[in-house]
């Protein structure tokens, strides 16, 4: 970058040469910064904070500009300055360039797209004045204006028109508003024909360039449909794709933009590159409060169909049964402990029944500490009078039961267990090795009608419907349901069936009707599933 001239270099000169030279110094370092849109952001503006994924992303804006490609598409967890660097300064950089183009920023809502537009006329009206840009007179609305140069800039929501407004850039800015819309077939459909039947056909012949950024919501949104049908850069299709999974995953996704290795986290505009401590715990903390389909979705950038979960919706809605009269045999609760306070831990009540059937009663699962945990599941045992407390050998046997023994004693200590209460007995259930081994086989016996949910219960079916076997991990409440399974039916662990499709209804059997033909879908059509 040009050095402006020390004052004493310029002693010997008059003012006005020394003006003409601090003045050409001024515009060499403001070309300078025109290299690529991150540049000039974090030159003009303090608060900008650059990152290697946003010089990463910049780099990319800038193949565009270089005609090297005419489509990107840029996929990213949320709040990592994606939006800040390719919707707001991407297009007033493009515009210093290219004073006479005409852009366009599409989100969403009109809310949204506003304040990117507005945000790209505050940057032409402190700063343009640098690269001969400005703000026409008589033109300064904040939803559609024009420049000195003969471009200008309209902002709109996705699905309004662009008629009568020739496109050379357009951005199109988180297309989807929510999960609710994304996974809204005719919202999907809506977005889809704006893509269509008007973004594509105001994009000029001469000079046009695309970059779209998300988050990912649903397998056929904006970033689905568009890499379905116009498919990748590199297979011979149109888009150039920027993905950034907040987790490296090189093996599935491929290599990896910033080069990271499997299990790199994504830096963050507000975590210190170095500080790989906090970057690791900032997406742990993300990743254990989300569910496991959000997190594969809006954080991994890899939404998946539900169809790829061992078991559906439907059937999990039809093994709720709040009504069937049923005596217990066996009361227990099952933990899958946490390694430490960020960790979820599973902790999941129920009994087997005399219908042999094991029925789901309670669920506790949240990110706990041990001494969190093994508290939490003394108190629910002895709220349901629970024989026993399944854990799972493979974590730990000895640590668990002195968790829990710990915990028992104190909770007596404490006034909240009484004094003369004994403890459940601690029973390590060993179960198969490998997630999609251990949860296999639960999902079958659901769909033998031999698992009941004794009424909703959200997030454990949540988190069921949507697990895909080939995830390297499974939540806690999946781990402690399978660990409660196999300690009232050790039967179950000796194999399992595969079902394809899935079924929606548990399959008769041994044990008569399923639910959805009894008291369950009663009780299902009773809560308005």
């Amino acid at each position: 970058m040009t050095v402006t001239p020390a004052f004493g270099e310029l002693g010997h000169l008059d003012d006005v040469e020394v003006f003409r030279r601090l003045q050409a110094a001024k515009r060499a370092a403001a070309k300078d910064l025109l290299r690529d849109p991150a540049t000039l952001a974090r030159g003009l503006d303090p608060g900008y904070r650059m990152r290697p994924h946003l010089k990463v992303i910049s780099d990319a804006l800038v193949g565009l500009e270089r005609d090297e490609y005419n489509f990107l598409l840029v996929i990213t967890p949320a709040q990592v300055g994606k939006s800040t660097t390719v919707a707001e300064w991407f297009p007033f950089w493009w515009l210093c360039l290219h004073g006479e183009d005409r852009a366009a920023v599409a989100s969403y809502s009109d809310d949204l797209a506003l304040r990117r537009g507005k945000a790209i006329r505050r940057y032409i009206h402190e700063f343009g004045g640098e690269y001969g840009l400005s703000l026409l007179p008589g033109s300064e609305a904040a939803q559609d204006y024009d420049t000195n140069q003969g471009g200008g800039v309209r902002s709109v929501s996705l699905g309004a028109g662009l008629t009568g407004f020739d496109v050379n850039l357009l951005v199109v800015d988180d297309p989807h508003k929510d999960r609710a819309e994304a996974e809204s077939r005719k919202m999907r459909e809506k977005v889809h024909d704006w893509w269509s039947s008007a973004a594509l056909k105001r994009l000029q012949p001469d000079r046009h360039a695309v970059v779209a950024i998300q988050t990912r919501w649903h397998p056929d949104d904006f970033a689905g449909r568009r890499l379905a049908e116009d498919g990748r850069l590199e297979e011979g299709g149109k888009w150039k794709v920027v993905h950034l999974p907040a987790i490296a995953n090189p093996s599935k996704f491929g290599p990896d933009p910033l080069g990271r290795r499997d299990g790199d986290p994504l830096t963050h505009p507000k975590i210190p590159t170095r500080n790989r401590k906090r970057l690791q715990a900032w997406w742990a903390a993300d990743k254990a409060g989300s569910s496991v389909r959000d997190w594969h979705a809006l954080s991994q950038g890899d939404p998946q169909p539900s169809e790829g979960a061992l078991v559906s919706r439907d059937l999990l809605r039809s093994i709720r049964d709040g009504i069937t009269v049923v005596e217990p045999q066996r009361i227990a609760v099952s933990i899958d402990p946490s390694g430490g306070g960020r960790d979820t831990a599973g902790i999941i009540g129920g009994f087997l029944g005399a219908d042999n059937r094991v029925w789901i009663t309670h669920d506790k699962t949240k990110a706990m500490s041990s001494a969190e945990w093994s508290r939490t599941a003394c108190l629910l045992a002895h709220e349901t009078n629970a024989g026993v407390i399944y854990v799972e050998w493979n974590f730990g046997r000895d640590m668990c039961t002195l968790a829990i023994s710990t915990a028992w004693q104190a909770l007596q200590d404490e006034g909240r267990i009484p004094k003369g209460a004994l403890m459940p007995g601690i029973d390590a259930v060993s179960a198969k090795q490998g997630k999609l081994l251990r949860a296999e086989p639960i999902a079958q016996q659901m769909v033998e009608d031999r698992v009941r949910l004794r009424g909703a219960f959200p997030d454990l079916e949540n988190e069921w419907a949507t697990w895909q076997p080939t995830d390297s991990d499974s939540p806690g409440r999946i781990d402690a349901s399978c660990v409660l399974v196999y300690g009232l039916i050790p039967e179950a662990n000796r194999g399992a069936i595969v079902h394809a499709p899935l079924p929606t209804s548990p399959q008769p059997g041994q044990f008569g009707r399923g639910p959805a033909s009894g008291a369950a879908a009663a009780y299902g059509r009773r809560i308005g599933n």
